[in-house]
């Protein structure tokens, strides 16, 4: 046995996240899988998550899973026939964004400052009727 009661381990990297899936034994004796997502912070160091399914469970638990599998395969499939998914459009919506803030700040002016146009003439100030 491992380090800490480990068994087995592998990992699948991502862009932006890794996932571990780790068979481990207990003090009792219980093997269990311990699945853990971490992906980097913003701010330096990393968000981890972790499930852990007992080898009893872990019928039920696929069970579950392959299910839910299958719904999700379907839907991917009808995305494919209908069009761009809600990723995509926003994707394409920040491209046009990031896009307009170049335009403006190649106009100049501070970086991320929206400064509109304003339209300046002297206009003389009407006669107030209740005089």
């Amino acid at each position: 046995m491992g380090v800490r009661g480990e068994i087995f381990s592998n990992r699948v990297i991502l862009p932006n996240r890794t996932y571990f899936f780790n068979v481990k034994e207990n003090r009792m004796g219980d093997l269990y899988l311990n699945i853990v997502e971490s992906k980097n912070r913003d701010n330096g160091g990393f968000d981890r998550q972790s499930v852990i399914l007992f080898a009893d469970d872990l019928q039920a638990f696929l069970g579950g899973f392959e299910e839910s599998l299958k719904v999700l395969e379907k839907a991917v499939r009808e995305k494919k026939h209908t069009g761009t998914t809600k990723r995509e459009k926003e994707n394409k919506t920040q491209d046009f964004s990031q896009r307009t803030q170049r335009n403006k700040d190649h106009k100049g002016g501070e970086k991320g400052k929206f400064r509109p146009k304003v339209k300046r003439e002297s206009h003389e100030k009407p006669p107030d009727k209740n005089l």
